[in-house]
């Protein structure tokens, strides 16, 4: 299936003051393991509902290696796991074991409150493996923040597949070019993994308020500017955008959506529009009461988790 043919089919187009930020990622480190993070960003916020947006690698583990991310806790947001190499196990406090592989999706949504790990198998880490992949938050819309969690997983089978000459795009969440995502969303969105041979083009869906691109291999241009991997560009609504990959192809994720009616206050793993919310499960988790309180762990991996430590304690929720 293609996207419009007819948005400029020979390159780039869009006016010099189209891109309205740039935003360099920021090295951090989940659990032993360094991600580059574009969101939130003190330019941005969010792009559309996406408030998180970590790159993970590409990285190699030569003998024993692996991610092990610990049971931890998150409320009012959802979160989105698409890997380009690798796997990650994932378990939660719902009862779910899934395993996660290039192509596929995994969409957990917190609510109210959901736990959940994310560790490397003990088959792959008997050999040499890599990974590489992105990790998002999607914001809930303030009268869905205390809904019930759940998750869901769609294979790469499962997520529709666009072509049009040297292009090729997974759409991984939401609606775009007139074809829809399996997975079940709260709000107005789109994302998805772009393929572009060199000298290729891709035009960005123009159904949606608030667009970006994440560069994650090669180099894109746009309106005669070169944006190597590594960069997150947000551009003006309205505008019709479309770029350009250089001589060696390129691989991009292309989200947005609807913007949030209001910031959101983060702190660690908690997305709110309410600083009251987020206090109390903070005090819920702290108190680690898996029996009676909202918090579970997950079955399978209940032996650790991650605490809430006095330096983090330091940290206030911020709300840009």
């Amino acid at each position: 299936m293609s996207w419009n043919p007819t948005q400029n089919p020979e390159g780039p187009h869009a006016g010099p003051d189209a891109l309205e930020t740039l935003i360099i990622p920021r090295a951090r480190d989940i659990g032993g393991f360094e991600v580059r993070r574009a969101l939130p960003s003190p330019k941005r916020q969010m792009v559309g509902p996406f408030i998180f947006f970590d790159q993970m690698g590409p990285a190699e583990f030569i003998t024993e290696g692996g991610i092990d991310v610990r049971p931890h806790p998150h409320i009012g947001l959802g979160t989105v796991t698409y890997l380009y190499q690798g796997e990650f196990e994932h378990r939660d406090s719902l009862g779910t074991h899934q395993m996660i592989h290039p192509g596929e999706v995994n969409w957990m949504i917190a609510g109210r409150g959901v736990t959940h790990s994310e560790r490397t198998s003990a088959e792959t880490r008997a050999k040499r493996h890599s990974l590489f992949g992105i990790q998002t938050w999607i914001a809930l819309p303030e009268d869905r923040e205390d809904m019930d969690p759940a998750f869901e997983h769609h294979g790469k089978g499962a997520l529709p597949m666009l072509r049009d000459g040297g292009a090729s795009a997974r759409l991984i969440l939401g609606e775009a070019y007139g074809v829809r995502s399996p997975v079940t969303l709260p709000s107005e969105t789109f994302y998805l993994d772009v393929t572009l041979e060199p000298g290729a083009s891709f035009p960005l869906p123009d159904n949606h308020e608030d667009r970006g691109l994440y560069i994650t291999e090669g180099s894109v241009e746009v309106a005669g500017d070169i944006f190597e991997a590594g960069r997150m560009m947000v551009f003006r609504p309205g505008d019709a955008i479309s770029v350009r990959a250089g001589e060696r192809g390129a691989r991009l994720m292309a989200l947005g959506g609807a913007t949030m009616n209001q910031s959101r206050y983060i702190w660690w793993n908690f997305v709110s529009s309410s600083l009251d919310r987020i206090e109390t499960a903070k005090e819920a988790w702290k108190a680690g009461d898996w029996e009676n309180g909202p918090f579970r762990l997950p079955p399978g991996d209940e032996d650790e988790f991650i605490p809430i430590t006095p330096d983090m304690e330091i940290g206030k929720p911020l709300k840009r």
